[in-house]
């Protein structure tokens, strides 16, 4: 019997004799195939998980942990070794593999990837979902030459996802920096951000270690409006590091240009912890009516349902409640929602059917929250977009991918990899499930071009700016020198908002010229009148489309920000929109873009507004309260950078006073949720508790 012809689900079917007399016919022809194949061909390392379940839920198979473990132990797969019943030798492995203060057993790849790192070298790792990449940061930050460490991550979910874990491990050992207004004198430094926070931060000084997650978001050619910020923000992180480290998944190589500057050795592998079984559903007549039959089955979940927009995840979540469809109950959180946001929300309804949605526009703390609730099978079922997808970590069990599309285009064989390796997670479902109800993309290799690692001259404009010192070209130099002149911008101008792109910045620099012509009320300072608003969002609309800010016109913008400033507290925003609300329902968490927009993109064109009002002759214009306010939703900084924590400002609001930093502000809010205070009710306690590890 060929370990290829296993019959997995028939297997885990049997009980008794049978099943023993399977699994040892499983153990004795893996154990041949090892003299005859790669350890690391998936096919033969998806038998130890699958073991490991059926050993887990049949207490007959008790007798055979000690070759399960020497099986282990041979396919390089040491994190499953039971050392309480493997031979000597192979515990004596598992105990070398093992890195006590992080409480884990690595695995070979694991192992070898570490030790090309403490070796001195910059690697570029690409390896599966389930690899346990991240692990390898933390076994990193043990070390101590690695004193100050940037590291760059794509989402703040997953910024926030990272922070939790560092502040349970390291919180003693480095201060862990997140936003540019908190500052250390610590020779120990954790620099955690994304690339927009990142690449203008002037404290970084010398670096010992750079990690970059999700690093094919490097490469332009993914479409992401964000890659060359990204490229100009490591460039600058690199430029200051003695090493670096890359991670990603599911690329099989990178370009690099033979003059390129940083030179690194690519690991590339498809070692994985987990298993998955695979249902095809892609000929069936009524995939919607399949769907949800899945979706609340119990031995599915939790279950996470791929779709292509929000847009689509709201309108699933309708129909689920339309057909009366409850996997669990979100009842305290749902009522929590009611009394927060409003009454309006359907999403509130969907919660306390157990079901969740995920995707950009839901609340950071909110989203951070259904992911917990999820992992916990509170919200079994969690309807998500591909912001989940990239990087967050959750504890599903299957995953349907139900639509083939990301927004309104198909997704490519490396996407759907992504997707498909969130199901099973290694600790807690050993075997995953994946429900295709589309045909998958065509298999195809995939690499990785990125500006970095590229010619310079062939290089975007975006990312030439950044360039400068020995690195520099003439021609790299000669086009920074005529950007500027044509935008009639200084170079460093250019530098601080290359987040924007050239083109949007010349469409900016012209809507502004024809508006002041106009006479458009652009020229003032202090706190702006309804007028000065408007006529800011006039220009912000004429440049970007208003629903990038959540909105459809330029006064909803003006009426917005107008309300948003004048509430007393953000719970009181979220009433009045739900109040006053008609739109679609599916679309009445535009809100929330719009707050997304608040955080960066609109105070960063509001600013450059402001820069080419002032270069027309206009040195009084000041827009600080817009651009300094917006961000914080115009309130204390404190509330925003714990709300990024998990802790809804709705919550901290309440107990915030005149003066509280970050620390203090925690402090309280720990101190309250581990009482019995009744201005706090039990349900907050426990969220606040888990956003603020102790």
């Amino acid at each position: 019997m060929s370990i290829t012809s296993f019959d997995w689900p028939n297997i885990s079917q049997l009980t008794g004799d049978q099943l023993k007399n399977q699994v040892f016919s499983i153990l004795y022809e893996t154990s041949c195939s090892l003299q005859e194949e790669e350890l690391g061909e998936p096919h033969m390392l998806e038998v130890v998980p699958r073991l490991a379940q059926l050993i887990e839920t049949h207490e007959e198979l008790g007798t055979y942990r000690e070759a399960f473990s020497a099986l282990a132990r041979s396919l390089g797969l040491w994190n499953y070794i039971d050392r309480d019943y493997a031979d000597i030798r192979d515990a004596l492995v598992a105990d070398t593999a093992e890195i006590r203060d992080l409480g884990i057993v690595l695995h070979r790849e694991q192992q070898a990837a570490l030790n090309a790192l403490l070796f001195g070298n910059n690697l570029v790792l690409s390896a599966p979902t389930s690899f346990g990449k991240s692990i390898l940061i933390d076994a990193l930050l043990l070390e101590e030459r690695f004193k100050r460490v940037a590291i760059v991550l794509p989402t703040i979910a997953l910024l926030d996802e990272f922070r939790r874990r560092l502040v349970r491990q390291f919180k003693d050992t480095f201060d862990i920096l997140m936003h540019h207004s908190e500052t250390s004198e610590s020779e120990r430094v954790i620099f955690l951000g994304t690339q927009e926070r990142l690449i203008n931060r002037d404290d970084l000084g010398k670096l010992d270690l750079v990690v970059v997650d999700e690093f094919y978001k490097l490469d332009p050619e993914r479409k992401d409006s964000r890659s060359i910020t990204l490229n100009a923000a490591v460039y600058r992180l690199l430029s200051k590091a003695k090493q670096f480290f890359f991670l990603g998944p599911n690329i099989d190589i990178v370009n690099v240009s033979a003059g390129s500057r940083w030179q690194f050795s690519f690991l590339k592998t498809r070692f994985s912890t987990v298993a998955v079984d695979t249902a095809d559903l892609t000929k069936i007549d009524n995939k919607e009516e399949r769907l949800l039959e899945e979706a609340v089955k119990p031995e599915n979940w939790p279950a996470l349902i791929f779709v292509s927009s929000p847009d689509r995840a709201n309108t699933l979540a309708a129909l689920m409640l339309q057909r009366d469809i409850r996997v669990g109950s979100g009842a305290e959180l749902a009522a929590w929602m009611n009394e927060n946001y409003g009454v309006g929300w359907s999403l509130s309804n969907s919660v306390a059917a157990g079901i969740g949605v995920h995707h950009g526009r839901i609340p950071r703390a909110l989203a951070s929250r259904f992911v917990s609730l999820f992992n916990q099978n509170v919200l079994p079922v969690l309807i998500c977009t591909s912001t989940l997808i990239e990087g967050v970590n959750t504890a599903a069990k299957s995953v349907l991918i139900y639509d083939k599309k990301i927004n309104k285009s198909n997704y490519d064989f490396f996407t759907f990899s992504n997707i498909k390796g969130r199901a099973g997670r290694l600790g807690k479902h050993h075997v995953g499930q994946v429900f295709l109800f589309n045909a998958p993309p065509a298999k195809e290799d995939y690499g990785i071009s990125a500006p970095l690692f590229g010619d310079i001259d062939d290089a975007p404009d975006e990312y030439i700016v950044h360039i400068e010192g020995d690195d520099s070209t003439t021609t790299s130099a000669t086009r920074t020198i005529e950007l500027a002149t044509r935008l009639g911008l200084k170079p460093e101008d250019l530098r601080r908002f290359s987040t924007i792109g050239i083109s949007s910045m010349e469409a900016f620099r012209d809507s502004v010229a024809r508006a002041l012509n106009e006479r458009a009320a652009l020229i003032w300072s202090g706190y702006p009148a309804w007028e000065n608003i408007l006529a800011l969002a006039t220009i912000l609309c004429s440049v970007r489309k208003a629903d990038e800010f959540g909105c459809r016109t330029a006064a909803q913008l003006s009426m917005y920000i107008n309300q948003l400033r004048n509430a007393t507290q953000v719970k009181r925003f979220f009433l009045w929109h739900s109040q006053t609300y008609r739109g679609k329902p599916e679309q009445m968490d535009n809100i929330f873009k719009f707050l997304r927009a608040c955080e960066f993109n609109l105070p960063e064109f509001i600013a450059l507004i402001e820069l080419f009002v002032k270069n027309a002759g206009y040195n009084q214009a000041d827009y600080t309260y817009l651009t300094g306010g917006l961000p914080r939703w115009f309130r204390s900084e404190v509330l925003k950078i714990l709300e990024e924590q998990g802790v809804p400002i709705q919550i901290s609001e309440r107990f915030h006073v005149e003066g509280d930093t970050v620390r203090s502000l925690g402090t309280r809010l720990q101190a309250l949720a581990g009482s019995r205070d009744a201005r706090i009710s039990a349900f907050e306690r426990n969220w606040v508790l888990e956003a603020l590890p102790s």
